[in-house]
């Protein structure tokens, strides 16, 4: 089954017209994204767009052929003229599927937004998965749907439908997600396409044609992810944008409650408001066990409450204890942590605070907290396929594709 994209971006385009914001100013070229329709096999068309019959021309292909126009946006969308020998559009109610004599089948799938998807099923049995802007599929249980070879969805603005579909397997290994209904949220360019392919999907230029059930393109999404900030940096929010569109994901907070602490507890609440509310929290230091079990994955914020917790218990702060085999204990006890990293058959995102460019402090303990951090953060991203360094909310890749 071969789809080609004759738009790939939101319903008003993009760059959107007379929208001063700098991701739109750098829409350009191959950024550039016409609102996103599907041409199927040049006989099936997903969504009528204003210029398609121009857009299949430019991507080398021609609507003659085309005997199905169907509709995902919601009923009250844009009205859109209907080129001249195009069927007129149409709408296939929720649940229901239709035959067509090329040898293809469409159902519609219900969703959470308005709007309607379509699961299309080829001649050769390639089944895709097309989801309007803003939607996610509802409705779905484990087992009841089988897995796609193509998702077209939206990736950016929606990370739970894709979460949503991998929790039912209805997404898996080898399922090609692409980013469709691209807008102004993120800058595009190098920017989109590294969010993207932390969430397992990628992005294609208008007109580009794809054959579903190839996978070659599909992106690795690195299992061990260490990501690095300054304070108020961003680098917690990037953490969690890389595992949104994963299901059951536990969130390890090693920071804790602090009891009469109004401040920490405002963060705190910031912090699990952001969250998906399919996560899971735990609030423990014992990490080790965490990387040792099977299970969903981890979401470690942050390494450097740990390490405060682990100098407490060897008395990291007293020079006498320290001397007197508090390094050694705490030596063995990042020994051992990042040893579980290396063999964790988990998917893991850490996040740590980078102290070592700033002012030197001024006591002996702050120095030495700064020290251990640094030789922790340096041991802990030697077992990561993947090292992020956020500056002023921007991912500096340190080591990985992206």
């Amino acid at each position: 089954m071969e789809l080609t994209l004759l738009g790939t971006g939101a319903p008003p385009g993009l760059p959107r017209p007379s929208c001063p914001c700098a991701a739109c100013a750098t829409a350009l070229g191959a950024d550039a994204r016409a609102a996103t329709a599907l041409l199927v096999d040049g006989t099936l068309l997903l969504d009528l767009t204003p210029g398609a019959a121009f857009a299949a021309a430019r991507a080398g292909h021609s609507l003659g052929g085309v005997r199905q126009v169907l509709l995902s946006h919601p009923h009250d969308g844009p009205a859109v003229e209907v080129p001249a020998g195009l069927p007129q559009p149409g709408r296939v109610p929720d649940g229901r599927e239709l035959a067509l004599l090329t040898g293809h089948r469409v159902r519609a799938v219900a969703m959470d937004a308005p709007g309607t998807g379509y699961a299309v099923t080829g001649p050769d049995g390639q089944r895709l998965l097309y989801l309007p802007p803003g939607g996610a599929a509802a409705g779905l249980e484990e087992g009841s749907v089988e897995t796609y070879d193509m998702v077209l969805a939206d990736v950016v603005a929606r990370p739970d439908a894709l979460a949503k579909l991998r929790a039912v397997g209805a997404v898996g290994p080898t399922t090609d997600v692409v980013a469709v209904h691209l807008d102004h949220d993120v800058p595009p360019g190098a920017e989109v396409r590294r969010r993207l392919a932390a969430a397992g999907a990628r992005a294609v230029p208008d007109g580009t044609t794809l054959v579903v059930g190839v996978y070659e393109d599909v992106p690795d999404v690195p299992r061990r992810t260490l990501v690095l900030g300054g304070a108020r940096s961003g680098k917690s929010v990037e953490a969690e944008r890389r595992l949104e569109a994963f299901p059951d994901v536990l969130y390890v907070a090693t920071g804790g409650s602090r009891g009469g602490d109004g401040e920490w507890a405002a963060r705190v609440a910031a912090h699990r408001e952001r969250r998906p509310g399919s996560w899971r929290t735990a609030e423990t230091c014992d990490l080790v066990p965490l990387l040792k079990d099977d299970g969903p994955p981890l979401l470690i914020d942050c390494l450097s409450l740990w390490l405060t917790d682990a100098m407490d218990a060897v008395g990291a702060w007293d020079d006498a204890e320290w001397a007197g085999g508090g390094e050694r204990e705490l030596r063995a006890r990042v020994r051992e942590l990042t040893e579980a990293v290396r063999a964790t058959r988990r998917t893991v995102v850490a996040v740590s605070n980078e102290v070592g460019s700033g002012i030197v402090p001024a006591t002996a303990s702050g120095r030495r907290y700064r020290d251990e951090l640094g030789r922790l953060n340096a041991a802990f991203a030697d077992e990561c396929e993947q090292v992020l360094l956020v500056v002023a909310g921007q991912a500096l890749v340190l080591r990985g594709p992206f």
